[in-house]
């Protein structure tokens, strides 16, 4: 039997985990950036000084890239309170890690690093077997050039080569460069064609330079833009006439689809209803993967109350969550229900609007007879206000005391006061949800919250997650 102090040390890892996954210390529908900040800073002071071999396992989870570079800042800010021991647990953690971030996100890191003069022997080993992974640093040196020369600079590197040394630190004293993309970085200097084989990020401080109409610009750019940057400039591009830049709905992720959907208007949902939901179907079927359809019957309660609208910095972030749940479950259910809060049926045209009845959705639910319950929301029930925990409680305690049914919460927005994600009531296990990508293995971890299970299963499962994480890396490298 566990002690009291390791349900109490259950609790604090749970909890963290919950605001590492849902919280990237902005704004919030019902807290601002200040409060999520603030409330997140304390949460990771708390969980290194108290668990610090928990808190760097926490890094194989599915916690947030924004968490997960403050946990990679602050072991290395700390490397000196480390046994040896930890140092090298971590520095395989955190090298895995790295290498699962984006790009810009590890440079930000790196500068972070460097603003707070951590500069120790495992800070530049690290720094250093990061950059020369790179797959390309060419790319990496016209794409972000200040970034990696304050990277080298910091961590006391030469750069990959001659030619790329003299390109980052003296690179208008070449008249020519035997590296293609390099060559072209020069020649965009005064040669308008050659701007639009660079990166869009390179290419178009140079489209300023030579006064390109921003519509042409974007038109013959739009072959060589990434997936991301595609997404973030149709619109603007649309505005401006430029129909080329459209985004592959095929090879999207599965929440940011959700998110282009809601961003609709909803005649072009109904315009393009066979595409869209095609795409949603097609792209919760490759997260299901092998589980698709073996889930049993499902119901879903789905928030999309006003709350779901999100922040200015999270536009409609919890409701892109529940869309992308809606499909996912309907994918890995055998018979699956959604409900939404707002009683609409229509998921694709589906909008945050209203007050939140929580409880009455959880009670047409369980009129189904589900064998698993799912319910997406940020916890706050007000119509009546209370009304979901005192079912979830009647159904736990008097109903169903088998747990025949199995019931999990899953919540998109991280509560800044209550340093945690809301809980719509004890008598279900809460867990925090930012995409829905995550939702088999947060269902999984969800079983640790509801008390049944404590904190030696909870480590290994930890220890398993870590394990399997560094088995890929290593074969990765062995490759």
């Amino acid at each position: 039997m566990d002690s009291y102090g390791d349900l109490i040390a259950a609790e604090d890892v749970l909890l963290f985990v919950n605001a590492a996954i849902t919280s990237t210390g902005q704004g919030e529908f019902h807290s601002d950036a200040g409060e999520q900040r603030l409330s997140l800073d304390f949460l990771h002071a708390y969980m290194l000084g108290n668990y610090r071999d928990l808190y760097a396992r926490v890094l194989a989870l599915d916690i947030n890239d924004h968490n997960a570079a403050l946990v990679v800042r602050r072991l290395l800010e700390t490397a000196g309170d480390a046994t040896a021991e930890q140092r090298r647990s971590e520095g395989r953690l955190i090298a895995r890690r790295l290498a699962t971030l984006p790009p810009p996100r590890v440079y930000r890191l790196f500068d972070a690093l460097r603003r707070a003069g951590v500069n120790n022997r495992r800070t530049r080993a690290i720094m250093r077997d990061w950059l020369s992974a790179r797959p390309d640093p060419a790319f990496d040196a016209v794409k972000y050039r200040s970034a990696l020369k304050r990277a080298l600079r910091h961590a006391h590197l030469a750069p990959a080569g001659e030619e790329l040394g003299a390109f980052l630190f003296a690179p208008l004293t070449r008249k020519h460069y035997a590296t293609p993309l390099l060559e072209t970085w020069r020649r965009a200097h005064y040669e308008q064609a050659a701007l639009y084989e660079l990166p869009y990020t390179a290419a178009e401080g140079f489209a300023a330079r030579h006064g390109i109409p921003r519509d042409v610009f974007l038109k013959r750019m739009a072959p060589r833009m990434t997936r991301l940057e595609t997404l973030r400039l149709q619109e603007s591009a649309h505005r401006n006439g430029v129909t080329e830049l459209q985004a592959d709905l095929a090879t999207m992720p599965l929440t940011r689809l959700a998110a282009y959907v809601l961003s609709l208007p909803a005649g072009d949902r109904l315009r393009r209803r066979a595409e869209l939901t095609r795409a949603l179907e097609s792209a919760a079927g490759r997260v299901a993967g092998a589980h698709r359809g073996t889930w049993g019957r499902v119901t879903a309660v789905l928030d999309d109350s006003f709350s779901a609208s999100g922040s200015v910095h999270k536009r409609r972030r919890p409701l892109a969550v529940a869309l992308a749940c809606h499909y996912l479950l309907a994918a890995l259910a055998g018979e699956y229900t959604g409900l939404w809060t707002s009683g609409r049926t229509d998921a694709l045209l589906t909008h945050p609007y209203g007050p939140t009845p929580v409880g009455r959705r959880i009670l047409d639910a369980l009129d189904t007879a589900p064998s698993r319950l799912v319910i997406v929301s940020d916890g706050w029930d007000n119509a009546p206000p209370g009304l979901a925990a005192e079912v979830l409680r009647i159904w736990r305690t008097r109903l169903d005391p088998e747990r025949r049914t199995g019931i999990v919460h899953l919540n998109p927005v991280y509560d800044a006061a209550d340093f945690d994600v809301r809980r719509l009531s004890p008598a279900v296990p809460t867990a925090g949800i930012r995409d829905a990508e995550d939702l088999p293995a947060l269902v999984e971890l969800a079983q640790f919250a509801e008390g049944r299970t404590g904190l030696a299963e909870l480590i290994a499962y930890m220890d398993t997650r870590a394990a399997r994480m560094l088995r890929g890396h290593d074969r990765e490298r062995a490759r």
